[in-house]
């Protein structure tokens, strides 16, 4: 083997590829875990910008057959994308390092500004900062939606498809899993009649046709995706150990009423039941957080979801922060703030050890079905819902970042939030247009354009305009 190539570019043709060093990935991770704000939609699209199109370690369709896969998980499917396609480069360890390195930004952050919120309350230049970040959060996500969607959506059956979902979702909320459910249906059925408009399409730029995982792998399975009995049991066994062993020894030990044992118990729970990504169940935890347990009051809620949707990371960090709350105010023995920070830490395990079972379990068996073409189908149609799901996000991120209210509409089967156009924050307006000029007319960095606008929410403070 020649030494492992750069990160930059595919080795010649004439030259023996490798994959690169496991030290190449970590930068690279840690540089997408950095960069990963704007919640699913807008982690997604940093991922397929430096894997599918800067480095080209992943091909267009190999990245949305493992994406597909993701979502029809429960969890945050941006990390177990990560972990997915880190597994299929370096094997369990691969796995481990991107889908870690993605959740460590998120729930150093999160912890940080934890401390600051228990102990000061809000802070208005942190929340200033927020609201600088919110803006260009926003150009990030409309972003995501029309990169996916120009390379998912190339038939007028998966552009309806994706119209479809996003009116039953943002319109009717419909229920996500539901959804998907609907769309795999469709696609297989239509995949197995072999009907054109299902089939996979090549990517428009023929330099992904030659990405290093598939320029390698080809179309066998490599060693440690081959699905067998007793591997199965091994990774079963090991993760559920992992994921359960602090549960159970927490109701054993302190018993079923304390704080730490809740805690575990019902974020454990979340974690069986959060299909559709952080949206789809932050309102039942809300509403369990604030009426059944009291850990927190409305508003924090709406703070520490404030937190994880400007800060690296799956927007389900926010459990990090009612862990973390929860233990604080109900401390025992231990000083509050040991109390909130192993609180926060219990709920982030319980969380994100079920994703690593997910992926270490089930992606040998979605790798062996590449090319089924029922398969192949089924996953194409969930690409174009998720697209219009994605969009779904999109909308009610943008709401909620430029109006300060919204009246609920309910009946004929309607139940969604309309923005009360009266209430526009005029300086969010300005800030995300100017942060979608940034990106969409002058091409900047995603870094820069988080950078200024966060300084452009510090200096309103400073000037007593927000």
């Amino acid at each position: 083997m020649t030494e492992a190539m750069t990160t930059s570019a595919l080795p010649a043709p004439s030259e023996t590829p490798a994959f690169p060093s496991f030290g190449d990935a970590f930068r690279v991770w840690a540089r997408i875990a950095l960069l990963s704000f704007g919640g699913p939609a807008g982690q997604i699209a940093v991922m397929h910008r430096i894997l599918v199109d800067e480095k080209r370690w992943v091909s267009e369709s190999r990245f949305l057959h493992a994406l597909n896969y993701c979502m029809l998980l429960p969890g945050p499917e941006a990390q177990q994308l990560a972990t997915y396609i880190g597994w299929l480069m370096h094997r369990t360890a691969g796995g481990i390092m991107a889908g870690g390195l993605f959740v460590l930004p998120g729930a150093i952050s999160i912890m940080a500004l934890s401390y600051v919120y228990a102990l000061f309350g809000k802070v208005g230049i942190v929340a200033a900062l927020f609201f600088g970040l919110k803006a260009a959060v926003l150009a990030i996500v409309v972003q995501a939606v029309v990169r996916v969607g120009r390379r998912a959506l190339k038939t007028r059956v998966m552009r309806g498809l994706a119209a479809a979902a996003f009116v039953a979702i943002f319109f009717f909320d419909a229920p996500f899993p539901l959804i998907i459910l609907a769309a795999g249906v469709i696609g297989g059925v239509g995949g197995r009649a072999r009907l054109a408009a299902f089939a996979p399409t090549a990517p428009h730029d023929s330099k992904t046709d030659t990405a290093l995982v598939d320029s390698l792998l080809g179309d066998r399975l490599p060693d440690h995706a081959r699905p067998t009995i007793a591997r199965t049991l091994r990774v079963a066994t090991l993760w559920l150990l992992l994921w359960l062993t602090p549960v159970a020894a927490l109701v054993v030990m302190a018993g079923s009423a304390n704080v730490f044992t809740l805690i575990a118990v019902f974020f454990s729970k979340m974690a069986m039941v959060t299909f559709g990504g952080a949206y789809a169940v932050l309102a039942y935890v809300a509403q369990q957080a604030v009426d059944h347990y009291h850990w927190l009051q409305p508003r924090e809620m709406l703070d520490g979801l404030g937190m994880a949707e400007t800060t690296p990371g799956p927007l389900i960090m926010v459990l990090q922060f009612v862990g973390f709350m929860a233990a604080f105010r109900d401390p025992g023995t231990l000083p509050p703030v040991v109390a909130g920070t192993l609180g926060g830490l219990l709920a982030t395990w319980v969380t994100f050890t079920p994703c690593f079972l997910w992926i270490f379990l089930g992606a040998p068996f979605i790798e062996r079905l590449r090319g089924n073409r029922a398969l192949a189908g089924a996953l194409s149609a969930i690409t174009a819902a998720v697209v219009g799901v994605i969009l779904n996000l999109a909308i009610w991120f943008a709401i909620h970042t430029i109006f300060r209210d919204v009246v609920p509409v309910h009946g004929y089967g309607l139940s969604f939030d309309a923005p009360v156009l009266a209430s526009a924050d005029p300086w969010a307006l300005a800030l995300a247009v100017g942060a979608a000029l940034a990106i969409f007319r002058f091409n900047l960095g995603m870094l820069p354009t988080l950078g200024a606008c966060a300084s452009a929410g510090i200096a309103l403070h400073i000037a007593g305009l927000v």
